[in-house]
């Protein structure tokens, strides 16, 4: 980690914006009283999830969701971001459930900070249909028009390329598609919900929207050309894809043509201003030439017939996920991305980071956290306009086809009690953030 861990973490700009994040299947429970998502429809076919679990309980977070914003207030967060369940939108009194949050986080001086698709898509939608971009817009107005009141800072889509490969293109997530490249119509389709759900914010007299996209460094298993070429490819479909049209307002050379539709009307509204970029970061990706045969890495199958290979980074700690641990990454991503599009990246939040490890004296989360707010602040130093961080998770919650193997939280979660126990790196972000003001 950090050589300098130990030391207090160098203070950000007066203004930085310090939260925590969590999204609404993950914790929310309470499924029967909305609409089923594709993740309701995912987790309930055998195999799908690794302990057979499903997310009807999570952490029960619709019944107890003022004990947990009491813990926010408790560790002295700015702000939480949290997501909107649309199928719970679309059920009879859905709403309500987030009036109530909203108005208990602004009691308890916690900004509330929504993302508005965070995966659980209504199982009677398909994000292979154009129109269900349509249908965002309109469910994003109905949130905006309750809420936009008290709510300020929205957040549209969280991490499209995920739900684009894991859940489209590989199978191992929601809705369970393997439909390789013949997934970029999935793509394209939540880059022109968020330009339309952009617009739709703008018409509720929104000033304050951004977006959360996954990114990280793409590192050539060697300087041979076959890895140069693969490693280029793969940083085109998981950053550049989804970095390019929202930023520039054009795909990648070669990939536009393959989307549907008028692409280049849709380019216009896909590029419409963001007031920040949100970057969620996790580890860099090694990536070399296709080796003839599926390559499990991290969870995941990647198919042979896939023009890369993903291979592990040697001599360096890993999670318990198996994910690198490369605070360094943050700082190159984010100078990087300054680099690549200047005045058209505009100020970077740090929508989610975090890590999984066991137990309740967590000190490998704490180091890993440390060693990237370091990093972070090495990007600032070096003129990336970063305005705010948030760690995931506040709570352990049902990780995907994971179930509740992988524990993220600041807050151990007890799933069978649903007991809330603060873990030492809850402590010891609560001392960050008083040391930061």
């Amino acid at each position: 980690m950090a050589s300098d861990a130990g030391n207090p973490i160098p203070r950000f700009p007066a203004g930085f914006v310090w939260g925590v994040s969590t999204s609404a299947h993950q914790i929310e429970g309470a499924v029967d009283e909305r609409e089923p998502s594709v993740w309701d429809a995912f987790t309930a076919e055998p195999g799908r999830v690794k302990d057979g679990s499903t997310a009807a309980v999570a952490c029960d977070h619709y019944h107890r969701y003022r004990e947990d914003v009491a813990l926010l207030a408790d560790l002295g967060v700015d702000a939480y971001r949290f997501s909107i369940s649309w199928p719970r939108v679309r059920s009879t009194g859905g709403l309500d459930f987030y009036d109530r949050l909203v108005d208990e986080l602004l009691a308890a001086g916690v900004r509330p900070v929504p993302t508005l698709f965070h995966w659980d898509l209504p199982v009677a939608l398909d994000w292979l249909e154009r129109d269900t971009a349509s249908r965002f817009a309109e469910y994003v107005s109905v949130v905006a028009e309750r809420l936009g009141d008290r709510v300020k800072k929205w957040i549209t889509l969280n991490e499209p390329a995920e739900h684009t490969l894991l859940g489209h293109a590989l199978g191992a997530h929601a809705p369970g598609r393997q439909l390789l490249f013949d997934a970029l119509p999935v793509a394209h389709h939540q880059l022109l919900a968020h330009g339309l759900a952009v617009r739709a914010l703008r018409a509720s007299g929104a000033t304050d929207i951004g977006i959360a996209n996954s990114h990280g460094p793409t590192w050539p298993a060697s300087e041979e050309s076959a890895d140069l070429e693969a490693a280029g490819f793969y940083d085109l479909l998981l950053n550049r894809l989804f970095a390019d049209p929202l930023l520039l307002g054009q795909y990648p050379e070669g990939l536009g043509e393959l989307m549907p539709g008028d692409v280049e009307s849709d380019l216009k509204v896909i590029a419409e201003p963001l007031d920040w970029y949100g970057v969620n970061y996790y580890a860099p990706t090694r990536v070399g030439a296709p080796q003839g045969e599926d390559i499990e890495f991290g969870g995941l199958t990647i198919p042979a017939e896939l023009p890369f290979s993903v291979r592990q980074i040697e001599g360096v700690p890993v999670t318990d996920f198996g994910w690198p641990v490369v605070p360094e990454g943050l700082t190159e991503l984010l100078t990087g991305f300054h680099e690549r599009y200047g005045d058209r990246l505009p100020p970077v939040v740090i929508t989610e980071n975090g890590c999984s490890y066991p137990g309740l004296d967590d000190q490998d989360r704490i180091a890993y956290l440390d060693g990237h707010l370091r990093a972070l602040h090495k990007a600032v130093k070096a003129g990336v306009d970063v305005r705010g961080y948030f760690v995931w998770s506040l709570l352990d919650n049902f990780e995907w086809a994971e179930g509740y193997e992988r524990r993220f939280g600041l807050v151990h979660v007890d799933f069978d009690t649903q007991q809330r126990t603060p873990k030492s790196s809850y402590g010891w972000f609560r001392g960050v953030l008083r040391a930061q003001r």
